[in-house]
């Protein structure tokens, strides 16, 4: 998983790239981990007694958990370094040191002792003779559970596939535990660091994957102290000249003589005590991928843009105390303020986010949350501990779910839901990229009082996928704040949203949704039903197909899914459910044409089409000349006793409010039973709805269209008439 890492001290485009993305809480010396290699090769602990090696770990550990009990990570180190024995990094370093820095590094962020055991032995199953089973009987289910987890999958098995698969079964086992991906996370640090004499091709394909993949899932689960790190090296490989101008422009202030931010610091500070607050005020700088945003967004940067003020206090009320005092003693940025407190981003992170100007127009932003928010903004999911261990009060408290389990948010549980249906490696990988790209949530409102996550710019095609899976496909329109609107509507945050479903089961999604969805769920679910379906008539007649005597003929194209009939008493087939159609070839498979929409009385004919299905057309659709020409023969087929009928309608009319409900209402008065429905964006005040609607019986048919004109608004219905193109 990280042999293929090399020395920290070797030069190479991330040299020098790092300073701290977030101050430690106490100074501690840099760790030599080739002296610590050695140690572990040479250094013969005793069974009883904590190995040198490690010390630095245990530190770490029990600054966060004085309690812990360190028995666990003696064993694992000891399988771990026995195991590695022999095993050397490309740097020519011991291969232990890299399982210890990387344990190191969850150990300062808090991770709890199960994770720090598994990290210790994350690489033991990939690259020893040490088995899961083994990993099991020593440390435990959920220590096997975890290094199971982060176990790259066999490239013999899965040729290329194999980064793609590997992310996918990592991102399964995390929707169980999300330390899974801490250790993972972790783990692709300690290489980014130690990055530096791989072929820059190598390392350009390294960052590249943790640019679009691993930086956005540390982001998702709030992991700002592993996440900023990540950015910085990456910043350093990919865009070095843009990296090595801002490493300039930050030497260049902190060598200025003056510091605007210490003097933000020390007014707060003076403000804070003269209220008798109790709080921590800090200077945080911000790491480089930061700097160069605020560069290119600002241009020419001040002193105080190199940094922003941090307020920590002990309790909630307290934030907003000091927001009072800051906000009353300072000149206050009214448009630089949020609250995430109230409001908690979909990572968890809470602060509330300030500005306060100075006399001489420089602005320091200032963050204000408690110790505990801190915590969890810097370590995220890392900081909660152990996903096993009972919940709390305030976590069962919570709505709906979406954030009753913290350690599986719903943006997991979404992502979760549609890897399932991603059909090969490629589409999960290329998918997996664009959904974490989609880096802002909002939530909408369901009229039950439930909500909905979704990604910005989702749509109400989005919402229905996100609420009801496949069976959205039903789904007819949308109110959105009680105003009926297009299932193409873009959703904002805070908005109530209500899904209007047909009652018809087989209901089919409309092609334009792909246009409309921007969530995995949805886009997935729509081109799977699309590719198990026919083309719609609407794009002309299908390629010619090979008939089974090796004669090529054109097939004939339909927007209505295949049906398989029951036999008549003469022999012919009827379709259930729907207008009878006896066709003089036993036992087909019968279509009603979705480009003519045929319905008893009219005049039909059929054609033999591949597969054996026979599809019926009204005699004076396009389609039934263009087939006549191909040399198609025609199959005699009549209309059965039964009148019930489906059929599709186009209205037109000039767009105001409530028109849908309107029409709709008109509709379900003449007993027509709306399938499906689309709504088209309106056009110079100029709206086209087409809805396919079953009536019980088809003589009913002049009587609806006459109810649909007589509607206000509207001024023309017909029948659906998709003219075909000759190819």
């Amino acid at each position: 998983m990280s042999a293929e890492a090399t020395n920290p001290a070797s030069p190479g485009p991330v040299a020098g790239a790092m300073t701290p993305a977030v101050p430690r809480r106490k100074a501690r010396a840099r760790i030599d981990l080739r002296r610590l290699g050695r140690v572990a090769l040479l250094g013969s602990a005793a069974r009883d007694r904590l190995p040198d090696a490690i010390g630095h770990v245990v530190e770490a550990h029990r600054a966060h958990h004085p309690d812990a009990d360190i028995e666990p990570l003696r064993r694992a180190y000891v399988l771990a370094e026995s195991s590695h024995r022999g095993q050397m990094r490309k740097s020519g370093e011991p291969y232990i040191t890299h399982p210890l820095a990387v344990t190191l590094i969850l150990a300062e962020l808090g991770a709890e002792t199960t994770t720090l055991t598994a990290s210790l032995l994350h690489d033991t199953v990939e690259d020893t003779d040490v088995t899961l089973d083994q990993v099991g009987e020593q440390f435990g289910a959920e220590v096997r559970y975890l290094v199971d987890g982060v176990t790259k999958l066999e490239k013999v098995d899965y040729g290329a596939a194999a980064e793609s698969e590997t992310f996918r079964k990592m991102l399964v086992a995390t929707g169980s535990d999300v330390r899974v991906m801490s250790i993972k996370l972790a783990d692709r640090l300690h290489n980014m660091r130690t990055l530096g004499v791989m072929r820059p091709e190598k390392q350009a394909r390294i960052a590249k994957v943790t640019r679009d993949v691993l930086i956005p899932l540390a982001e998702r689960l709030g992991v700002q102290a592993l996440k900023t790190e990540l950015e910085d090296l990456v910043f350093a490989i990919l865009h070095p000249e843009e990296y090595q101008h801002t490493r300039e422009l930050i030497a260049e202030n902190t060598s200025r003589a003056d510091d605007p931010l210490a003097e933000f610091a020390d007014a707060i500070r003076a403000v804070l005590r003269d209220a008798d607050i109790q709080a921590e005020v800090l200077i945080r700088p911000r790491h480089f991928v930061s700097v160069h945003r605020v560069s290119r967004k600002r241009g020419r940067l001040r002193g105080a843009d190199f940094g922003r003020i941090l307020v920590l206090v002990n309790e909630d009320a307290d934030c907003y105390a000091v927001l009072g005092e800051l906000h009353t003693c300072m000149t206050p940025v009214v448009s630089e303020f949020k609250d995430f407190i109230a409001v908690p981003k979909f990572n968890l992170y809470q602060s509330l986010h300030t500005a306060v100007a100075h006399a001489d127009g420089q602005v320091a932003e200032v963050l204000i949350r408690t110790h505990q928010m801190h915590k969890v903004a810097e370590a995220g999911v890392v900081a909660l501990g152990n996903p096993y261990a009972p919940p709390s009060e305030e976590q069962t408290a919570s709505i709906d779910g979406e954030r009753i389990d913290p350690t599986r948010p719903g943006w997991l549980s979404r992502l979760l839901d549609w890897q399932k249906a991603a059909p090969d490696a490629d589409t999960f990988w290329s998918t997996l990229r664009e959904d974490l790209a989609q880096d802002r949530e909002i939530t909408v409102f369901r009229p039950d009082g439930g909500t909905l996550g979704l990604p910005e710019g989702a749509t109400c095609v989005d919402a229905a996928y996100a609420q009801y899976g496949e069976d959205a496909h039903a789904c007819i329109g949308a109110r959105v704040n009680g105003r009926l609107a297009t299932l193409s509507t873009v959703l904002k945050d805070g908005d109530t949203v209500q899904l209007l479903m047909g009652q018809d089961p087989a209901s089919e999604p409309s092609r334009e949704w792909l246009e409309h969805a921007h969530t995995p769920a949805a886009r997935i679910a729509i081109q799977r039903w699309l590719a198990t379906h026919p083309a719609p008539a609407e794009t002309g007649a299908e390629e010619a197909a090979p008939d089974p005597d090796g004669a090529s003929a054109p097939a004939d194209a339909t927007a209505e899914t295949p049906f398989r009939t029951a036999e008549a008493p003469d022999g012919s087939a009827a379709r259930p459910g729907t207008a009878d159609v006896v066709v003089d070839q036993p036992g087909a498979t019968v279509r009603l044409a979705g480009c003519c929409t045929p319905v008893p009385p009219d005049e039909v004919t059929a054609f033999s089409v591949r597969g054996g299905v026979v599809t019926v057309h009204r005699v004076e659709c396009s389609a039934v000349a263009r087939m006549k020409d191909a040399g198609r023969a025609e199959v005699g087929v009549r209309w059965g006793d039964t009148t019930e009928c489906r059929v599709t309608l186009v209205a037109e009319s000039f767009g105001r409010p409530h028109l849908l409900a309107d029409l709709t209402e008109a509709m379900a008065l003449e007993g027509a039973e709306i399938v499906s429905a689309t709504v088209e964006p309106p056009t110079q005040q100029r709206v086209r709805h087409t809805y396919t609607v079953q009536l019980p019986d088809a003589a009913h048919l002049p009587t609806l269209m006459r109810a649909m004109r007589n509607v206000p608004g509207v001024y023309d219905v017909s029948r659906a008439q998709h003219h075909a193109t000759t190819p």
